[in-house]
């Protein structure tokens, strides 16, 4: 899986970090202090996906609690059809 920009990416984490992969995100200023990202899967993985139904989650925590964490298929952000 690649962690890709998409139209509302406002915050790229790791950008110079050479140990991570640069990952972009929309960081939303909420009461959850709330990141989102996306991600393609490549073509064998969508293969896998398709005969599994599984995806796996891996949080790198470093020791502290874990953080409530959502995947999901649904673009989480609203199409505005008037916007220009």
């Amino acid at each position: 899986m690649t962690p890709i920009r998409f139209p509302e990416t406002n915050v790229t984490f790791a950008e110079n970090q050479p140990q991570y992969q640069p990952l972009p995100a929309r960081r939303l200023y909420d009461q959850n202090g709330t990141i989102i990202s996306c991600w393609r899967l490549g073509f064998w993985e969508r293969v896998q996906v398709l005969f599994t139904g599984r995806v796996w989650l891996s949080l790198l925590m470093f020791g502290r609690p874990l953080t409530p964490s959502l995947l999901s298929i649904d673009r989480p952000f609203k199409i505005d059809p008037f916007a220009i």
